[in-house]
């Protein structure tokens, strides 16, 4: 579940950018920042960089993190931040990722869940990264009452 839920935040993060105002002029790459102007760093960058993840960065392949993200990094901290990275990061990060896992475990007891033929696969950001037409599953329960 663990994998899942990683391959899932380096997709489709809760958010898309972390924004930071420059506090003195500085230089980005070839690119001179001056000073007191708001950046948006993306997470869409390092999250689908094939010289990080592979030529299948685009695919969802939760074993990528079967030996923990550490590995699936090549151990490089900035190459998976879904709750952002350093003394900045989410502080409800690990109970964002434990609720997940609970809610997932008392869903997959008594339910199988399969993706609607309907869906259509549209991801927006708005404040976070949503399904721009809500997700339709079926759920069947795994025991009849």
């Amino acid at each position: 579940m663990t994998m899942i839920i990683n391959e899932t935040l380096r997709l489709y993060g809760p958010s898309h950018g972390l924004p930071r105002t420059v506090a003195r002029e500085g230089q980005l790459g070839k690119f001179i920042l001056p000073a007191d102007i708001d950046i948006l760093s993306l997470n869409i960058g390092p999250h689908r960089d094939p010289h990080l993840w592979g030529d299948d960065v685009h695919l969802f392949k939760p074993e990528r993190f079967a030996e923990g993200i550490a590995k699936a990094t090549n151990y490089t901290a900035a190459a998976f931040f879904p709750f952002g990275l350093g003394p900045r990061s989410c502080v409800a990060m690990t109970l964002a990722t434990i609720e997940t896992k609970i809610a997932l475990s008392m869903i997959l007891q008594r339910y199988t869940i399969t993706i609607s033929p309907t869906y259509v696969h549209s991801p927006i950001a708005i404040i976070t990264i949503q399904p721009q037409h809500g997700i339709q599953i079926i759920l069947e329960p795994l025991h009849s009452c």
